[in-house]
């Protein structure tokens, strides 16, 4: 079962909502909050993009600029998308995290439908993530009913202007009564933790050159007359919740598989790696999870390195005490009970590098079927697990 080294996968985050609910605001927020990480960000124009006229340091092609913290912008429509999801996704980009803002480019369904289509292997679906309107959100529901099949669809839902809405409860758990177990984060000005969306890598030291999100804080973080601090510095944006888990015992995959069939609400991310022990002893897994997305690399160990299953968990409101017994629950140091069985579970999402995503068949009815699940069928069966 060895495996050659897989090539770095970039996320693809999919940013959907209606004319107004803040995609914009939120996406920009992101550009200059990105710890480091760099973006590329796909848009149907610069025009409600912050970009300082300083910053922009060359371009790739006509529809694209080149943002002085290294994150690339383009401008394109629907049937450009997979072009410049492969011309963002070179490793000389240095590109981190793919944004793709839906407005007016097509319905998020069809856009997770591309994303999973896409035969790049350095790219990987990233979450769909729907941004709500909270001030607006029954007349926004009365105008585009449609909105309700979005919230279901979606991974993560942001809903925003909450400070505006005057029954801002009410909002939430209407919003939250139309998801499918995903994670609702409440925001104002479209600022939640860019750590909900990708991993941001530190930022490196400078001497003597501030960097775009230097130059973006010095602009934006000022003073009134009262002395008190004005601009983004003066809103913390929305945190998140987060469990990191550590074993050195072997996961047992039956367990693992059935604890991510349950996931509870509000569960965003998943990442790590985990041992199986002697159910694979020459590979460790490398797991990414984002919403009913799943898939697992196995990866070989690396000779001498520790044997340890490290996870984190990122999602809104969630129980990390019980997720942390959860998951202890599926710790098992018991090598005689490895059977040919075991990992079949596990390997149903372990992609073969040669054949295009098997997920990507079922995004148009993501509505109706677990996008966990790219086969229809359950993820654990007690039964047959019971006769392995």
């Amino acid at each position: 079962m060895g495996q050659s080294p897989r090539p770095h996968q970039i996320p693809v985050v999919v940013l959907a909502g209606f004319l107004g609910s803040g995609k914009t605001t939120l996406l920009n927020h992101l550009l200059h909050r990105s710890g480091g990480s760099r973006i590329g960000a796909v848009v149907n124009d610069f025009g409600a993009i912050e970009i300082d006229a300083m910053a922009v340091a060359g371009a790739l092609g006509d529809s694209t600029v080149s943002l002085g913290n290294g994150c690339l912008c383009c401008a394109v429509d629907a049937g450009e998308l997979d072009l410049y999801l492969d011309r963002l996704a070179r490793p000389e980009t240095g590109i981190d995290v793919i944004v793709i803002e839906a407005s007016g480019l097509a319905e998020p369904q069809e856009l997770v439908r591309m994303v999973l289509a896409s035969e790049n292997p350095r790219v990987v679906y990233g979450g769909l993530v729907e941004v709500v309107d909270a001030a607006e959100f029954d007349a926004t529901r009365a105008k585009h009913p449609e909105i309700d099949r979005h919230l279901a669809l979606a991974d993560l839902v942001v809903v925003n202007k909450l400070d505006r809405a005057t029954d801002a409860e009410r909002v939430l758990r209407q919003v939250r009564s139309r998801t499918d177990r995903a994670a609702v984060v409440p925001a104002t000005y479209g600022r939640i933790d860019p750590e909900f969306l990708f991993d941001c890598r530190p930022s490196e030291e400078r001497i003597g050159q501030l960097s775009f999100d230097d130059l973006h804080d010095d602009a934006h973080d000022t003073h009134g007359p009262d002395g008190e601090a004005h601009g983004h510095a003066g809103h913390l944006h929305t945190g998140y919740d987060s469990l990191s888990f550590v074993s050195d015992v072997p996961l047992d995959p039956r367990r693992l598989m059935r604890f991510l069939d349950s996931r509870p609400e509000g569960l965003y991310r998943i990442k790590g790696y985990v041992d199986f022990g002697a159910h694979d002893p020459r590979n460790r897994y490398a797991v990414h999870a984002v919403g009913r997305f799943l898939r697992f690399y196995p990866e070989p160990w690396a000779p001498g390195a520790g044997r340890l299953t490290q996870l984190v968990l990122i999602g809104s409101g969630i129980d990390a005490p019980l997720l942390g017994k959860e998951l202890e629950a599926c710790r098992s140091d018991a090598p005689h009970t490895a059977d040919e069985h075991g990992m079949w579970g596990v390997l149903r999402y372990v992609q073969d590098p040669d054949e295009p995503d098997p997920g990507a068949d079922d995004a148009p009815d993501r509505d109706s079927e677990p996008l966990y699940d790219p086969e229809s069928e359950p993820l654990y069966d007690p039964e047959s697990a019971s006769e392995a």
